[in-house]
């Protein structure tokens, strides 16, 4: 019985979920998970979960007292219920889970690392292990700089928003654990610049992450290469071979129902042949390069504000919870 594209890639490359929805996990199996602020403003919204946000809203209140406001409870409870849902998917998924750092922290080397920190200390008092964790770091200089002390410390990192070959050389020298090129991302912006259509292998996110792994395996990098944010299953297909990749449910449900030949495309020995200039990477060439590249200059600030409006929709949406189940408890008495 042929194979479906799913199985195949899975025997090249480990499948991660990127979803917040817990029933998708269960559906598919991935080996690890990846969520972010849209997801998990998006699970919060789900009946089935609203449990696990009223306890940690109560917890979080419980913790900061009835002095602290809305707004501070719904901060921390932000934090907590990433765990939360972090510590839920760790029941399904045999990996590793990918917790994020506050965007809007994205520029502060500081306060990213300290962030980072307690998101472990969460972890470590549910006596998750972190080997498990992946600490989610915009790919900033100053946020690559903060997962170079992290990963020092044996706290695992994720550089997300990745959208440039100087971004991803400086996560490899950094020695962070993974970096996530956005792949439709990098698509989006093209598109809309040039006004064409771009297919397969032609396709600028597939050309940005097929660079990025070939220069990794052609100097030895230990840094894994997850290819996120795909539009469609052909994109998918042409980065068969990538270290892991990170797949929505809609996408994993389409590779599922699909048969057919899938070749490898992306292999470490190719790479190691191949003739590739090493670039020296500092500050200065960092911040020449991310100058020079309109798109990963677009994307990367476009992602911060995205992720960071994310954010405060999600803490919004718990301020309100949380004086929906104050009011409750009071007419209660």
């Amino acid at each position: 019985m042929p194979q479906n594209l799913l199985e195949q890639l899975r025997t090249y490359t480990v499948v991660v979920a990127d979803t917040g929805d817990i029933e998708a996990m269960e559906k598919f199996r991935p080996q690890d998970a990846t969520t972010n602020p849209s997801l998990i403003t998006a699970a919060a919204q789900m009946p089935q979960y609203q449990p696990i946000v009223d306890g940690v809203l109560l917890d979080a209140r419980k913790e900061l007292g009835g002095s602290a406001t809305d707004e501070a409870v719904a901060n921390l409870a932000f934090q907590r219920l990433a765990i939360a849902f972090g510590k839920k998917i760790l029941a399904i998924v045999p990996g590793r889970v990918s917790t994020e750092v506050d965007a809007r922290l994205s520029y502060d080397t500081a306060a990213t690392i300290a962030q980072a920190r307690s998101i472990i200390a969460q972890y470590d008092k549910e006596g998750i292990g972190r080997d498990r964790i992946l600490v989610k770091i915009a790919s900033t200089w100053e946020g690559i700089c903060a997962a170079e002390v992290l990963e020092k410390e044996g706290i695992h990192c994720n550089l997300t928003l990745l959208f440039g070959l100087h971004q991803a050389i400086a996560a490899a020298e950094a020695g962070v654990t993974l970096i996530s090129p956005f792949v439709g991302r990098i698509l989006d912006w093209y598109k809309k610049d040039t006004g064409k259509d771009y297919q397969g292998a032609d396709d600028p996110g597939v050309q940005s992450v097929t660079k990025v792994y070939n220069y990794y395996k052609k100097f030895g990098f230990k840094t894994q290469v997850m290819g996120a944010s795909f539009r469609n299953i052909g994109e998918i297909k042409e980065l068969a071979g990538s270290d892991l990749l990170t797949i929505s449910p809609q996408l994993l449900a389409e590779l599922e129902a699909t048969e057919g030949e899938l070749p490898r495309k992306l292999d470490p020995e190719t790479a190691q042949a191949m003739h590739i200039e090493r670039i020296v990477m500092d500050k200065d060439v960092f911040e020449w390069m991310h100058d020079a590249d309109r798109m990963a200059t677009d994307k990367l600030k476009e992602g911060i504000e995205g992720f960071s409006a994310a954010l405060v929709k999600l803490e919004t949406l718990l301020a309100k919870r949380l004086a929906e189940l104050e009011t409750h408890a009071t007419a209660s008495v």
